[in-house]
């Protein structure tokens, strides 16, 4: 065997190993991001049970208030229903940003029956009430939190992603991954749950 060929066997075969090894960081990077995206979906789905009770709760107090507490319930659905679009395919641009659009319409009309809530002070007072407020806010920081762990792991595998060479083995294989941001700055704030 002349020594062109064995350079050209060696090449290959370094070649393939970087080729493989590439391939292998991406995939982890990728299975990261969506744990952390899983971390997100646990904390949503309890923010969501939490809703309905909340709801029940202001029910008997805000008789007068129907429109605010169904609005409550159908951003409520429309969120869970992204939610579960997006925990499908966590990192799909098109799945994340129907969630981040239906998780600011829940923020937006959980702080508008808060603001309500505001005019009924037995409401206000009721302990099962102020027990889910502490809930809710747990919960919020909770997903505040795992939303920052995902961004981080997107951060780093679409980073890897996209520098050279990775880039030549993560076109050909991999997809860009979306941030969970929320893009007006008025809906980055948790709804506030003070009475």
């Amino acid at each position: 065997m002349s020594w062109g060929i064995l350079i050209a066997v060696v090449v290959v075969g370094l070649l393939a190993l970087w080729v493989g090894a590439t391939y292998n960081r991406l995939v982890a990077l990728r299975n990261r991001y969506k744990a952390g995206f899983s971390q997100i979906d646990v904390q949503l789905k309890r923010r969501y049970d939490l809703i309905p009770n909340l709801v029940e709760t202001a029910k008997g107090y805000m008789a007068h208030e129907r429109e605010t507490l169904e609005s409550v319930i159908q951003a409520r659905n429309a969120a869970a229903t992204a939610s579960r679009a997006a925990s499908a395919n966590p990192g799909d641009p098109a799945a994340m940003a129907g969630l981040a659009a239906a998780e600011s319409q829940l923020t937006g009309v959980l702080g508008r029956l808060f603001a309500v809530a505001e005019a009924y002070p037995d409401l206000k007072a009721n302990q099962n009430m102020l027990a889910l407020q502490d809930e809710l806010r747990a919960t919020e920081n909770q997903i505040a939190a795992s939303r920052q762990t995902y961004n981080d792991t997107v951060m780093v595998y679409n980073t890897n992603r996209e520098t050279f060479p990775n880039s030549l083995v993560a076109n050909a294989f991999f997809a860009e991954a979306k941030l969970f941001e929320i893009e007006v700055d008025k809906e980055r704030q948790a709804p506030r749950v003070a009475f």
